[in-house]
């Protein structure tokens, strides 16, 4: 059974940089056809998909975070990484990592086969 469990700093200053991790359990995340997924939801607003890192290493970021989104993965730790450049109060959110045998490009948890429990960002000086 996977697991994912996300950590993070919970308060960042803007214009920082935030880092969040994603370990994993139940699996490497180098599984073959596997895809490691970044979702957020920000309050008031519709979850949205932020990027993802394929099995084979691979990234995708969506259009609006390609400039500041970057995934990393260390597999010696079975983790994956996200970091988030320049940071305003509009990326406060909750923060979820969610894995999938597809490319989902989704907010939507439920569409997922595992997700972890989210992590609060607040990004506020």
């Amino acid at each position: 059974h996977v697991q994912l469990q996300e950590s993070g700093p919970g308060l960042v200053k803007p214009s920082q940089t935030l880092s969040l991790t994603c370990r994993v359990s139940g699996g490497p995340i180098t599984t073959d056809y596997v895809y490691w997924n970044w979702i957020r939801q920000s309050p008031g607003k519709e979850p949205e998909w932020v990027g993802a890192m394929a099995y084979t290493g691979r990234t995708y970021y969506t259009p609006s975070f390609k400039s500041r989104a970057t995934i990393t993965r260390d597999t010696s730790k079975n983790q994956f990484t996200l970091q988030l450049t320049s940071v305003t109060p509009e990326d406060t959110a909750v923060y979820y990592c969610a894995r999938d045998k597809y490319m989902r490009k989704t907010g939507r948890l439920e569409d997922y086969d595992y997700w972890g429990q989210g992590t609060q960002v607040t990004v506020s000086s």
